[in-house]
Order: structure tokens, then C-alpha cells, then sequence
């Protein structure tokens, strides 16, 4: 099974200038953990999770409606193209440590693939098995989206 088959297409998405609160509100409201923060013309520039906004804003004492999210974002998340297989997202995703990836198509953002889609399928739950236990299991090195 390809990667397009159980992306989210279309996934909401945030610029630069977001700030953490109204990011966490459309997390909210979309009932998401991470939004990918793209250029005007789509292309890829971050990931922000809501562990990003809790950790590295409300945690250090951030103001939520001041800092934006691209002082928070991961710049340049590991991602993925529509047509690769479903087993490698879920490996990609252990090697990363991560739980989401952002699908790219011809530079710019196509959606969204998350380990819990991966699982929902049941074509792959060996694949999302080992990649929730790799990912639950590594060193935090600052990815975790």
C-alpha cells in the first residue's frame, strides 16, 4: 500500500508568524498534535507539535500569543512522497524517532501521514508495532513530531 492511500490530504497547515496559541487552538479544533508551517506557495519550512508549544514556550515561560511558531518549529522535517510505500514511512518513521510526516509531492505539501493512520489500516500493524516501540524507546534528540 503507497503512502497516498492513508495520507490526510489537505492537512492544516500554519505560516511562520502562527502564534502558539492560535496554533494549539486549530490543534484543537482539527484534533491534531502537529501542523506543518509552509510557505505561502506551499513549500514545506517546519513542523510544530503541541509538544513543541508546551515544552519550548509554555514551560520556559513563554507568552502563547506572542511567541510564533517559528521560533518553536523543527525546521526541515524528515519527510515523505505520496508514492512510497507504507512500510517505509513506518520505518522512516522509527529511524527518525517520529510519529508524523509531512507528504510532499513536487516540492510543496501534499498532507500528512501519521503512525496512528499507519495502524488504523491493519495492512501494516507489524510495521507501526516496531515503529511505536522504536520511537517510544529512543533518546530524546529534540524531533519527537
Amino acid at each position: 500500500m503507497i503512502v497516498e492511500k492513508l495520507m490526510t490530504a489537505g492537512a492544516v497547515s500554519v505560516s511562520a508568524d502562527t502564534t502558539a496559541a492560535s496554533a494549539a487552538r486549530l490543534m484543537e479544533q482539527h484534533g491534531v498534535g502537529a501542523l506543518p508551517v509552509t510557505a505561502p506557495d506551499g513549500r514545506l519550512w517546519g513542523i510544530v507539535t503541541d509538544r513543541d508549544i508546551v515544552l519550548r514556550c509554555v514551560a520556559g515561560d513563554g507568552d502563547a500569543e506572542a511567541v510564533t511558531v517559528g521560533e518553536l518549529m523543527t525546521k526541515e522535517p524528515v519527510t515523505v512522497v505520496p508514492e512510497a510505500d507504507v512500510r517505509e514511512a513506518a520505518a522512516l518513521m522509527a529511524g527518525e524517532g517520529v510519529r508524523r510526516l509531512p507528504v510532499m509531492k513536487n516540492g510543496r505539501l501534499a498532507g500528512m501521514i501519521s503512525l496512528a493512520d499507519i495502524a488504523r489500516s491493519r495492512s501494516c500493524d507489524m510495521e507501526a508495532g516496531i515503529a511505536l516501540s522504536r520511537i517510544s524507546s529512543a533518546p530524546a534528540d529534540g524531533k519527537r513530531y
